[in-house]
């Protein structure tokens, strides 16, 4: 049994040594043709989780064969007791707040119609100037021009009314 063990802590130690060090480069190599090896599904089937309770399932097999007196069942239940307590402390530790945290950054400016937006650059009445609208958590400037044609001068608030060629239409607010 302890070459079970063994083969367990070692297989994870150097598992996470070569996603560590290797994982995005074999993630660009690979493009893709792993693929089938992902666990779709439940999100405690995250490797993360099912591979630190191997190590730790093997650490544990280990340390308790060599330290305790315990028959070799006893130990073995013992070790998987301990790598599921470990797996579940991980997942509810570090995959699930991490799943919970990513927040895309992404944003389409089509998705920027109707938005409120202050001006950062005096709009022109015929020209280009420059918007700060609230995307997500964050704040992005944006070009643009005057929707009816009028000017429109910092520290205004606009609204979004058209987006084309990368340009935000906006016409002025008065939001009291």
């Amino acid at each position: 049994m302890e070459t079970l063990y063994l083969a367990c802590l070692i297989g994870g130690i150097l598992y996470a040594i070569v996603s560590v060090i290797f994982g995005d480069w074999l993630s660009m190599t690979l493009d893709g043709m792993l693929d089938f090896l992902t666990l779709d599904g439940h999100s405690w089937l995250q490797p993360t989780a099912l591979i630190g309770s191997l190590t730790v399932f093997g650490g544990a097999g280990i340390m308790l064969t060599r330290y305790t007196p315990l028959s070799a069942g006893v130990i073995l239940a013992l070790s998987v007791l301990i790598a599921l307590a470990a797996g579940a402390g991980v997942f509810l530790l570090y995959v699930r707040p991490m799943e919970r945290s990513e927040n895309p950054i992404a944003f389409s400016l089509h998705a920027l119609s109707g938005s409120l937006a202050e001006v950062l650059v005096t709009v022109p009445a015929k020209g280009y100037g420059e918007v700060l609208v609230k995307v997500g958590a964050g704040f992005t400037n944006q070009i643009a021009a005057s929707y009816e044609g009028v000017p429109i001068i910092a520290g205004s608030r606009v609204v979004v009314v058209e987006v084309k060629d990368h340009t935000l239409y906006v016409s002025e607010v008065d939001l009291s």
